[in-house]
């Protein structure tokens, strides 16, 4: 499944690839955090940040091992997307 050349691989890459490591980021941040019954929950630009840039890894990929080129514009355009999200709201 993972090695056709399409958009809709590329969008599906693009959009899972984040939320996971965004969860991942809030589930090893917010335990941590906790000190004497005290939460510290990171701003909510770090762990965007970080889930957007993890986008990098299946792009690069998907562009040069691969040389599926419309799976890495469908990753790009997600990352895209993301970051425009980030800019409207988060700034």
């Amino acid at each position: 499944m993972l090695n056709k050349d399409s958009w809709v691989l590329g969008a599906v890459i693009g959009i899972i690839t984040p939320l996971l490591v965004y969860g991942l980021v809030l589930t090893i941040l917010i335990p941590w955090g906790q000190v004497e019954n005290l939460v510290y929950m990171p701003r909510p630009r770090v762990p965007f940040l970080l889930a957007i840039f993890s986008n990098l890894l299946p792009f690069r990929y998907y562009m040069v091992n691969k040389k599926y080129d419309r799976t890495g514009r469908g990753i790009l355009l997600l990352t895209f997307l993301l970051a425009l999200v980030f800019f409207y709201f988060l700034m």
